[in-house]
């Protein structure tokens, strides 16, 4: 069979790890996959792969991210179904100035049991319906639900072990800086003030209770004691 009658799937995932398990796995399940690393990439590559359906991260390393990107592939191309996969535990709890597109399919890479649920989204998103099984509005912790999306990135790089210089230099900014976000980030989850715990390794515990282990392949440091 032509492959011109395969349903083609853009994959934009900036995790290598993550892109090869996807793309193998739609790939599996009979899809012809195009995979690239960041929203640049993908906007270079949809006119001419003209896929059937997105399936895009929303933090993506560089700008645009997941969001900007769907809403700009469905203003060129309405007809392309969004798949939206991410560690966030549910689309109401995205910080972001804009919401989803209407009709995409919302998936938390966490919670994901298998490869099926994964085939299931997308051919929920490419027919217009909610997937089967879908994720619960409720936070395992309430108190990380007020978190602005700064707060919630550097939770992320408190949970994968890196020191405030870390963050300093792998985010392009003072530690001073750094310094101060953590310590507002410690008082806004109620960490601030007891000497008896480790808030790093609380809010890290937070993340992980929220999120799952990060995945991010440049966060392989252990939460410091």
């Amino acid at each position: 069979m032509s492959d011109v009658w395969l349903r083609r799937v853009l994959v934009v995932e900036d995790h290598a790890l993550m892109r090869a398990l996807v793309t193998s796995t739609l790939e599996h399940a009979g899809f012809a996959v195009l995979a690239v690393a960041s929203a640049p990439a993908a906007l270079a590559a949809r006119a001419e792969f003209d896929p059937d359906v997105m399936v895009t991260d929303i933090d993506l390393g560089v700008p645009p991210n997941g969001i900007d990107l769907a809403h700009l592939v469905r203003a060129d191309a309405p007809d392309v179904a969004i798949v939206v996969l991410s560690n966030f535990p549910d689309a109401g709890t995205i910080r972001s100035d804009r919401a989803l597109p209407d009709g995409a399919v919302y998936l938390n890479k966490a919670s994901l049991e298998s490869a099926k649920e994964l085939v299931d989204a997308v051919e929920a998103a490419l027919r217009g319906i909610a997937p089967p099984a879908a994720s619960s509005n409720a936070l395992p912790d309430p108190s990380i639900a007020g978190l602005t999306a700064h707060q919630l990135d550097v939770l992320a790089d408190i949970a994968a072990g890196w020191s405030n210089t870390e963050i300093a230099n792998r985010r392009g900014t003072s530690l001073r800086a750094v310094e101060k976000a953590v310590s507002r980030l410690f008082t806004a989850l109620g960490l601030a003030n007891h000497p008896s715990t480790n808030p790093r390794v609380e809010a890290a515990a937070i993340h992980m209770g929220v999120f799952g282990v990060t995945a991010s392949e440049d966060h392989v440091r252990r939460p410091a004691g």
